[in-house]
């Protein structure tokens, strides 16, 4: 399994890296009734930490990102699970195909993870050189500016003159 595919399938909603239940579904290769079903019947197992349901404002801000139709498609709201969620799901699916997908997704989180690390660190060494040496950031910025401002020159306008 791709790890590319699975980190397209992963978004953020409520402040949490979740994936949908039709996305998980798809990658399991169940119907997604029968993924809702598995959850419902552990309902116990899934605190709203690991997997929530989405509201309608929500689903409806996602639906030009997924792509569903307003006629058909979706008739219940899709669940979001968490990467806990996504774990306690290899309990719920007990398949070989749940744990081989789930090994995949838990890599992709991870990856997601250490990639956003990485990037903080970078972000944290930046600001602290600015702090070091702010008088070379004011010439930076002076000039970037001074740059955008020779770009915008005045020119002859078009069209109809009266």
């Amino acid at each position: 399994m791709k790890l590319e595919i699975i980190q397209q399938q992963i978004i953020e909603l409520r402040g949490q890296k979740v994936m949908l239940d039709f996305h998980l579904a798809d990658l399991y290769e169940i119907e997604t009734k029968v993924l809702k079903q598995a959850v419902k019947r552990n309902i116990n197992r899934f605190p709203t930490d690991f997997m929530f349901e989405l509201s309608n404002k929500e689903f409806e801000s996602l639906r030009s990102q997924i792509v569903t139709s307003k006629r058909g498609g979706l008739r219940y709201m899709p669940f979001a699970f968490t990467e806990q969620g996504v774990a306690m799901l290899s309990s719920v699916l007990n398949s070989e195909k749940a744990i081989a997908i789930n090994i995949a997704i838990m890599r992709t989180f991870v990856s997601l993870r250490q990639f956003a690390l990485n990037y903080k660190d970078l972000n944290d060494k930046i600001t602290e050189i600015e702090k070091q040496f702010p008088d070379i950031y004011k010439i930076l910025n002076f000039l970037m500016n001074k740059e955008k401002t020779v770009l915008i020159k005045e020119r002859n306008k078009i069209g109809f003159k009266k």
